[in-house]
């Protein structure tokens, strides 16, 4: 049976990710890290306008369309914390909706990322609480279990580790590994720099005569 690891990931490397992150689009991200293989895959964001996180992987292992253990780990989350979800895919019934979205703002957390559906659209589209997600289904969970808390994850194919950097934009998420975060904001940072001139010069450009 899986069961619930309830301690909480520590460490000064779960504890730090780098400011120089935010704002990069996650498909810088990819690029530099990951030979533009890394991210997710078939996750959409259900809010509007500009969106863009940086936070930490608290992760969630649950049965197919059962939310015990992402109540479980709500009681271990911590400020700039993201709850990374892997529900297996399974669009069944939902796993978080407004109420677990609520608990979860107040305290302190960023973002649901959650491999399976989700509820209460409206809420999050109106950008009360970031969400990305397989799909959305109005039946409510099981809450039987069996689950896992902050042990390795896949979600839209992307392996995620507790206590990884989680970058999200409307294009998808990233999951980087603590230790390489200044690293992959400064390729990040210089690929921007790179991508922001190019973009000035095609801009400018004039048509060449016919």
């Amino acid at each position: 049976m899986v069961t619930e690891n309830s301690q909480k990931f520590s460490g000064d490397e779960s504890q730090a990710f780098p400011s120089a992150l935010a704002g990069i689009a996650t498909s810088i991200i990819s690029d530099v890290y990951g030979e533009r293989l890394l991210g997710t895959v078939g996750l959409s964001s259900y809010n509007t306008g500009s969106v863009h996180v940086v936070g930490r992987a608290l992760t969630v292992k649950v049965a197919a369309g059962d939310n015990l253990f992402v109540h479980k780990a709500l009681d271990l989350a911590e400020p700039n914390d993201i709850l990374v979800i892997d529900g297996g895919g399974d669009i069944g019934r939902a796993l978080v909706g407004e109420l677990m979205a609520t608990r979860a703002r107040a305290l302190g957390a960023l973002a649901f990322v959650v491999d399976g559906a989700i509820r209460d659209v409206d809420f999050f589209i109106n950008n009360e609480f970031l969400c990305w997600a397989k799909g959305v289904c109005m039946r409510g969970p099981y809450k039987n279990g069996p689950g896992q808390i902050n042990v390795p994850v896949v979600v839209g194919g992307m392996l995620v580790n507790p206590g990884d950097i989680i970058c999200g934009d409307r294009d998808g998420l990233v999951a980087i590994p603590p230790h390489l975060g200044e690293h992959v904001a400064r390729a990040a940072n210089q690929k921007k720099q790179l991508e922001d001139a190019k973009r000035i010069q095609l801009a400018t450009q004039k048509t060449a005569p016919s």
